[in-house]
């Protein structure tokens, strides 16, 4: 059965999950436009599954900042965060496409024991094992 009172409580956590500014922006439009709005603050926490939570928390500072309480000018100041951040990256690796590196297996390092240790480890352990589960 639906509850709006539930529904409401349920979008207004995830806001707060999103970041401070967002359950601040989410709980204004509520206050101002009720369960009508509740479309605008499922859009403003829906945006985190496509875009990082502190874009779309910053997002949501800027639109309390400029007096805007919409979804939209939400979505819009958002993929321009998102778009500026993405250009950051580009020029801070000298406009090359960056791909994230991936960590290479390694067999030998000092911290890495001979595998005749780990033997001897998982031996003794089997044999207490049997030891302790005798009568």
């Amino acid at each position: 059965m639906f509850n709006p009172s539930r529904e409401t409580r349920l979008i207004l956590r995830q806001a707060g999950q999103i970041g401070e500014h967002a359950a601040r922006l989410c709980q204004l439009l509520f206050a101002i436009e009720g369960r009508v709005g509740q479309r605008k603050l499922w859009g403003i926490v829906g945006l985190v599954r496509r875009y990082p939570a502190h874009c779309v928390n910053a997002a949501c500072a800027q639109a309390l900042e400029q007096g805007i309480y919409s979804f939209k000018r939400v979505q819009a100041l958002t993929e321009a965060l998102f778009a500026d951040a993405l250009e950051a990256i580009e020029t801070q690796a000298g406009g090359e496409h960056v791909t994230p590196t991936t960590a290479t297996l390694t067999q030998q390092h000092e911290l890495i024991r001979d595998a005749d240790e780990y033997g001897d480890l998982f031996a003794h352990a089997a044999a207490t094992a049997a030891v302790g589960s005798q009568p």
